[in-house]
């Protein structure tokens, strides 16, 4: 390989002395255009938040800007307690009501999130999540995925605000750790994966569902990362005898997953099962077949760089082991049990983990498989072609024919969707964009004050190769980056190879293929602006209270004002008029006087059944009259927000008037009122 040739401006050492204010946004890509190709009249939510991407493939764009859409669509915002991230747009029985949180993907959406750079929504998660809404239904990583947040943004601050919570759901979770064999072990169900080899084995292959408690690699996996962030974090917070407990907790445990589920009769990590007294499994034995799961320790950097262990790799390039024509199998083919349906909701199938493709899971093995090829010297059988390909894999999951729509989990031969429930459109349990920038792109978020990038990209020639990307306006230590690669300098005409740009200066260049550092010391953030949405109802019957001029079901009311905003026509979302009359309103009652100094308006329109207003105004009720405060000309936007500003003032009750198209209806998906 030729030498790097390393191009560093005067002065990048000192890259960072500057104020806490946004960045400079990078030149090249012309952001606006591609905001507006990608999201219609949405366009300005993405405009100034999201990092930009291009490459030679068409499908892993249009999938990159469909899971910013996903990611949009799932931020609720909950008022005065702020967005929090949610993993099914419909409600579903198992889910932490009202707020219809779910702490098994926070893992997913904090990795996704992290990227932005409005940093308000990752940071009101992890604030919900730990001021009472992580109830511990499911496993999780938590603690692991605020480090990760760390390494992007450097806000020291709030990386620590949390920690004693932090420690004291760690130690919860002593409840399900075995002191003699010193792991922790669960219920498949409770770790978000019904149906495994554990628990259907536990059942006599009659079931599956419930039970099969088992030590698994995925959950001790977890908890050896949340202990490794939570030593330090402690370090950093001056708390040497917390740094030096949870130092050792995380080494005891990586200690017993290497000794304890690691098999060497299948080369592969397993779990091994916990029931007592089952007739059908005994305790300790090791689980009959492998399982995708057997890879999380490498997620997490638990597993040393030992041509041993990467041997195991060689199961996922298998088609009679984990390799199905279109995607990773959860459990090996040869399973007793594989693909046997055991659970339907009606006639539909349900979600089990017998080996159908998830998503979810997908994400974590190419999460591990980037961190064996980014710096594992044994590397197995694995290749980086291997990862472009499946992650091309993974990116035609996510088109139904010619429209995007991620669902739970696919036949792993067809590529198929077997859930197919209306909860599954647009399922937020798995991520994407992180496996783009991280992966891909190759930015590896440190610690320390240094910008290192590692594509993950085949060289030229090639199958799975790409002749050029570009990552813009990346968030990393309060600069905005830039990645391109042009693999002969043809496409962006700025000289080939792999360049980075920093606050829209280049400041490293290299010819080939390979891994950049450079210092890039890290700046204050700019403040998190918090406005308040007043206009919230979370529990039913509370305040706020919507009403309406027709269609008046209490369900089809609330969804105008329940904090979502998306539009997806698989599954509605707000406030739907009923045809026909052509003055139609929707009311809310604060409950109290508010002063109110702007609103935001979202309506869906499908140019069939649904179209925005005409025309539209706000009013609001003052002295027993409405009044109006706000009297915009012409229609409101379709598919995106429509922001109204006037003088502020107080009132209880606010509504907007509308004058309905002949022969259409109203979908207000959300109306949002603030204080300015």
């Amino acid at each position: 390989m030729r030498a790097m040739r390393m191009l560093l401006l005067a002065g990048a050492a000192m890259i960072g002395m500057g104020a806490a204010s946004p960045p400079p946004r990078s030149a090249g890509l012309d952001t606006h255009a591609i905001a507006v190709q990608r999201f219609g009249n949405d366009a300005p939510w993405y405009q100034d938040r999201i990092p930009f991407f291009e490459s030679a493939d068409p499908k892993i764009d249009a999938v990159y800007y469909y899971r910013w859409q996903l990611y949009r669509g799932h931020q609720r915002d909950l008022g005065e307690e702020g967005y929090i991230t949610t993993e099914f747009f419909d409600d579903v029985d198992w889910q932490r009501h009202p707020y219809a949180s779910l702490n098994d993907a926070t893992g997913f959406h904090l990795a996704e999130g992290r990227w932005l750079n409005d940093r308000r929504f990752a940071d009101d998660y992890i604030r919900f999540m730990y001021r009472g809404g992580n109830d511990r239904h499911f496993t999780d990583y938590m603690a692991d995925s605020v480090w990760g947040r760390y390494l992007i943004d450097g806000d020291k601050a709030g990386v620590l605000e949390h920690l004693p919570v932090m420690r004291h759901i760690y130690r919860l979770w002593d409840e399900k750790f075995d002191f003699d064999k010193g792991l922790y072990f669960v219920e498949p169900l409770l770790d978000a994966t019904e149906y495994t080899v554990s628990s259907i084995d536990a059942s006599g292959g009659k079931d599956g569902f419930r039970g099969g408690d088992a030590f698994r690699p995925s959950v001790n996996s977890y908890m050896y990362a949340n202990a490794r962030a939570l030593a330090k974090m402690a370090t950093m917070a001056g708390d040497t005898a917390m740094a030096q407990e949870y130092e050792a907790r995380a080494q005891a445990l990586k200690d017993h997953v290497l000794a304890d589920l690691w098999s060497e009769k299948l080369d592969h990590f397993i779990d091994r099962h916990e029931s007592r007294k089952n007739p059908h499994v005994k305790y300790w034995d090791p689980i009959r077949n492998r399982e995708l799961v057997g890879y999380l320790p490498w997620m997490f950097d638990l597993v040393p760089d030992d041509a041993k262990y990467a041997g195991a790799w060689a199961h996922l390039l298998d088609p009679a082991s984990l390799a199905g024509k279109a995607g990773m199998r959860t459990v090996e083919a040869n399973y007793e049990y594989y693909m046997r349906q055991y659970r339907y909701l009606g006639d539909a199938p349900e979600c089990q983990w017998n080996g159908p493709i998830w998503p979810y899971q997908t994400t974590q093995v190419l999460i591990a498989m980037a961190n064996l090829l980014d710096h594992h010297a044994q590397q197995g059988p694995v290749t980086r072609s291997d990862y472009m390909r499946l992650l091309r894999q993974y990116t035609a999951l996510h088109y139904q024919g010619n429209r995007l729509d991620l669902e739970e989990d696919y036949h792993p031969e067809t590529g198929k969707p077997i859930v197919g429930l209306d909860r599954s459109h647009h399922y937020f349990h798995s991520g994407y964009n992180d496996l783009i920038l991280g992966g891909l792109v190759g930015i590896r978020p440190r610690v320390d004050d240094v910008l290192e990038v590692n594509p993950l990209l085949p060289d030229a020639g090639d199958p799975q190769a790409l002749a050029w990307f570009r990552a813009q306006d990346v968030p990393y230590h309060g600069h905005r980056i830039a990645v391109t690669w042009d693999a002969d300098g043809s496409h962006y005409g700025r000289g080939k190879g792999l360049s980075v740009e920093v606050d829209g200066k280049e400041v490293a260049r290299r010819e080939t293929l390979g891994r950049i550092e450079l210092p890039v010391a890290r700046v204050a953030n700019a403040p998190v602006a918090r406005p308040i949405n007043r206009a919230v109802q979370l529990v039913r019957g509370q305040f706020p209270i919507g009403s309406a001029s027709s269609n008046t079901d209490p369900e089809n009311v609330h969804d105008a004002i329940d904090g979502r905003t998306w539009f997806f026509p698989e599954l509605p979302n707000g406030w739907s008029s009923a045809p026909g009359e052509a003055n139609q309103w929707y009311a809310i009652d604060l409950g109290k006087p508010v002063s109110i100094g702007r609103a935001e308006l979202a309506f869906f329109a499908d140019g069939k059944q649904f179209a925005v207003p005409q025309s539209y105004r706000l009013q609001a009720m003052v002295d027993g009259q409405w009044r109006d405060v706000a009297t915009p000309k012409g229609a409101p936007l379709a598919n995106g927000v429509t922001d109204l500003r006037f003088a502020g003032r107080a009132a209880r009750q606010w509504r907007v008037l509308m004058r309905q198209p002949q022969g259409k209806a109203i979908r207000l998906a959300e109306i949002k009122l603030f204080d300015r």
